[in-house]
């Protein structure tokens, strides 16, 4: 009678196991990410999802998300890629689906593996295994909505960012896509060296702020603004949910007149610009909403706050096309490379220790149960 119950006992220690070991992966965010999308704009938003070289695809490359809607997405941990939201989509009469701003190209609601076209504002994330996810709010590939980051349950700085003003209202004529339903970056716009941070600049040094990055940066703070912005744009948080709101700040960001501000005709120089000084927050833990914990606490300026009123002939401004900023400068001095590229190597020591010691010990409990 007794070998009889082994092999039912056996299962219910399996099972036992098992489902403690899926807790602790939840716990620990082994197990996954959730990313949920709030459509808060006055109209019908399709957001499209790129994974990043490496990582798999999620559930979804691209959706239909209606005003006053929401919809969530898993991602597994150390997944990298970027979010977007394509606008004004529809059927060609060739039926094939189209959208007026960040299209895919993929001719269908799904982008399968296929990337925005500028001008599109991305949010971007690196997760983490065991140590830190990394996040972004990118302008680098120009701007199309405003968008809201904001981490849920996560341990560390897991502060909010984002990019709440519309910049389309602030567009200047060269930079305007289309009917002004989207801003091109410099480098977009431009395609010349010092505005795509290549060629002679293509490094920190040599490539610097624009009056163009600047205006981005004065109504966005917390957004890269080119290719070598500072770690200001740069966000980390443990073991969190992630909600990315588009529209945050609706009511309608169309229905306002566009205010223009057009910056004088440049002229062309190969002697590196002044480096502007902006009034941007530090990477400081006592700055507000850097490292609080809540990462609530954001300020934005209006469309035209800190817009220079004066022209400096620009010498490096900084889109590289690829809507990723894949180097960004720490406070410590060292680099923080391949955000884009899926490549986390910053992690947290002690809590990878104190997550892998929980494991065993939780382990080792059941087994000499």
């Amino acid at each position: 009678m007794k070998n009889m119950n082994l092999p039912s006992c056996f299962c219910f220690n399996f099972v036992l196991k098992l489902t403690v070991l899926v807790h602790i992966f939840r716990v620990t965010g082994v197990y996954g990410t959730t990313f949920t999308f709030t459509n808060k704009c006055d109209n019908t938003i399709w957001p499209g999802i790129l994974s990043n070289t490496g990582s798999p695809k999620l559930d979804s490359t691209g959706f239909e998300l209606p005003p006053a809607t929401s919809r969530s997405i898993q991602a597994p941990s150390g997944w990298s890629g970027r979010f977007w939201a394509r606008t004004g989509c529809t059927l060609s009469t060739s039926n094939l689906f189209y959208c007026t701003t960040a299209d895919c190209g993929s001719g269908t609601v799904e982008c399968s593996g296929a990337g925005a076209e500028p001008p599109a504002t991305l949010a971007e994330f690196t997760l983490g295994t065991t140590g830190d996810d990394f996040y972004d709010v990118s302008l680098v590939d120009g701007y199309n909505l405003p968008v809201l980051v904001e981490p849920t349950g996560g341990s560390g700085q897991c502060a909010a960012t984002g990019c709440l003003v519309d910049l389309n209202r602030l567009c200047p004529t060269e930079l305007k896509a289309g009917d002004g339903g989207a801003c091109k970056s410099a480098c977009e716009a431009f395609g010349t060296a010092e505005y795509c941070c290549s060629g002679a600049y293509g490094t920190p040094e040599s490539c610097r702020p624009t009056v163009y990055s600047e205006m981005f940066k004065s109504a966005c703070p917390r957004s890269y603004s080119y290719a070598y912005d500072d770690a200001t744009s740069t966000f980390t948080c443990s073991a969190a949910d992630y909600t990315l709101t588009f529209c945050p700040s609706s009511p309608s960001q169309k229905s306002s007149t566009p205010t223009q501000v057009t910056p004088p005709m440049t002229t062309t120089t190969t002697t590196p610009p002044p480096d502007f000084t902006r009034s941007d927050p530090t990477p400081s833990t006592s700055t507000p909403g850097f490292g609080s914990g809540s990462g609530l606490d954001m300020t934005y300026g209006s469309a035209t706050d800190g817009v220079p009123s004066t022209y400096t002939t620009p010498g490096t401004e900084t889109d590289t096309g690829s809507g990723t900023t894949t180097t960004a400068m720490l406070s410590d001095g060292s680099w923080l490379a391949g955000l884009a590229m899926g490549d986390s190597t910053t992690s947290r020591p002690a809590q990878m220790l104190t997550v892998l010691s929980s494991i065993l010990a939780i382990v080792l409990t059941i087994v000499l149960l």
